[in-house]
């Protein structure tokens, strides 16, 4: 892992995993984040990134789609890993454009499998071995979790709505180019993650924003749903785990052992921001969870300390909230700029103390102003 192509790098989890890489001292490569920004994608989260590290990190806006950019990107980066993150992701949005998911998470994962399958063809006998091609998909293609037990990697695939079939198409492709034409190749499927730079849409930040503008909260049906929350640094961990330790062609279930019904969920992220706090006895495991019985070791590398929720789920680890951006309060970007990132907020005059995560006066009506 010395030079690493990341599809999807702006986004939510695809940036996350560049901190994660960059932050770790025994990663000395470089990193090439291809992003076709659309309105999840914000390179603000990445502004430290960019300024830390201008020789060993680039940056290259152009869509998985496109052959051409792909093929020029391995061409000229000569990688020895890929993580492909790149995807359309909201079950909402697949219902009201289904077509879109299918040109990304099908059609996208086609093209980027076929260009490394060249590139891979085209390397030496070591550079062959080296290299590797790690897919990150969703346990939504297994269908809905019920009240007992755990999706295994046997779990058979149930997808409900055109984004989780859309994966779990992608995911067939993959294991497709390694069966047929031996390309190394990593799968794994995880849980519901929740941290920083992710996107307001999603259920975590969405309440939490909500609660802070006095909004109602909405749940689908009754809240009766059961999730998995992942804490998506440990996905991070996971993800690199799987591609230093994996067993090629296998697929890897990463969760967080934190299944719950989100009408449960709903008030522990609304504590968030109460001055009564939350519950003392509900924990966050923080263990990736990596389950295949082929690889039992591979648990041994991932943080397995328990961690008490006593922050805010956005940010985590008592960091201000920063659901979208790295900086405080740049805040939520703009959803009708194809991805454009808000400009930084003067907050001097904010009504919020970011130290203490909590209104500098009490008593005052505290409604941060915010770009959707």
């Amino acid at each position: 892992m010395n030079r690493i192509i990341v599809t999807g790098g702006a986004g939510f989890i695809g940036a996350n995993y560049i901190h994660h890489l960059f932050e770790d001292p025994d990663f000395q490569g470089s990193v090439l984040n291809f992003d076709k920004l659309t309105y999840a994608g914000n390179l603000d989260s990445l502004v430290e990134i960019e300024a830390a590290f201008p020789e060993r990190y680039r940056f290259v806006k152009a869509d998985i789609c496109d052959s051409e950019a792909v093929a020029r990107v391995f061409a000229e980066f000569q990688p020895d890993t890929v993580v492909n993150f790149a995807a359309e992701s909201h079950v909402d949005r697949s219902i009201d454009g289904p077509m879109e998911f299918i040109n990304t998470n099908v059609l996208g994962t086609a093209v980027m499998l076929d260009c490394a399958l060249r590139y891979w063809r085209g390397l030496d006998e070591a550079g062959k071995k080296a290299f590797r091609f790690h897919h990150v998909s969703t346990d939504e293609v297994f269908g809905s979790l019920g009240d007992e037990g755990l999706f295994t990697e046997s779990t058979p695939y149930d997808p409900s709505s055109p984004y989780s079939a859309s994966k779990a198409g992608s995911d067939h492709l993959v294991r497709a180019w390694h069966r047929t034409f031996g390309l190394p190749v990593l799968l794994s499927n995880c849980s519901n993650n929740y941290g920083g730079y992710q996107f307001p849409e999603k259920l975590i930040p969405l309440m939490i924003l909500n609660c802070l503008e006095h909004k109602p909260l909405p749940v689908y049906g009754k809240g009766l749903n059961v999730r998995d929350w992942l804490y998506v640094r440990d996905h991070c961990d996971a993800i690199n785990t799987i591609i230093r330790s994996g067993k090629l062609g296998e697929t890897y279930n990463v969760g967080g052992h934190n299944e719950m019904k989100t009408s449960k969920s709903l008030p522990l992220s609304a504590g968030c921001w109460t001055n009564s706090g939350l519950p003392t006895s509900f924990h966050l495991t923080r263990n990736s969870s990596l389950t295949s019985p082929t690889v039992p070791a591979m648990t041994s590398a991932t943080p397995s300390t328990p961690t008490k929720l006593a922050g805010n789920w956005a940010g985590c680890q008592r960091k201000p909230l920063k659901p979208a951006s790295a900086r405080p309060y740049s805040g939520i970007w703009s959803t009708n700029t194809g991805g454009a990132p808000s400009r930084a907020r003067n907050t001097s005059s904010s009504g919020w103390d970011w130290e203490t995560e909590r209104p500098k006066n009490p008593a005052q009506d505290f409604r941060p102003n915010r770009v959707i």
